[in-house]
């Protein structure tokens, strides 16, 4: 038996808009979007540039963000600094999820509240 990792579905108020963030965010393109722009609940996959997976697939979900996510995403820039400040500037808030001062990434919410890190430059 095997299995290949095929995407990772992450479910939003906007699918539209939240993907079309993470594509810009991480360079990445839109592969598939619902062709109707009137669709109650869109469907929205975008990769990396060469297509790789696992890919991200936007979906509609009905309720809202409430507390911290049990999964995160984890990204490693060449500069630290200049990543988190150009991703405050597309929309991304810094947040407080307990962390001490002391920890080399920062951890910031894409614009539904979801976590990710910005790790420090290995």
């Amino acid at each position: 038996m095997s299995l290949r990792w095929e995407q990772v579905v992450v479910d939003s108020h906007d699918p539209r808009r939240l993907a079309h963030w993470w594509a810009e965010a991480l360079g990445w393109s839109v592969i598939f979007e619902s062709e109707d722009p009137d669709d109650p609940d869109p469907e929205i996959e975008i990769a990396s540039a060469e297509g790789a997976h696992p890919t991200l697939l936007f979906l509609t979900v009905p309720e809202a963000k409430t507390v911290k996510n049990r999964l995160h995403f984890d990204f490693v820039p060449d500069d630290q600094a200049a990543e988190v400040e150009r991703l405050l500037a597309l929309g991304a808030t810094r947040a407080d999820i307990g962390q001490s001062e002391s920890v080399t990434w920062v951890v910031l919410t894409d614009p539904e509240g979801n976590e990710f890190c910005v790790l420090s430059a290995r």
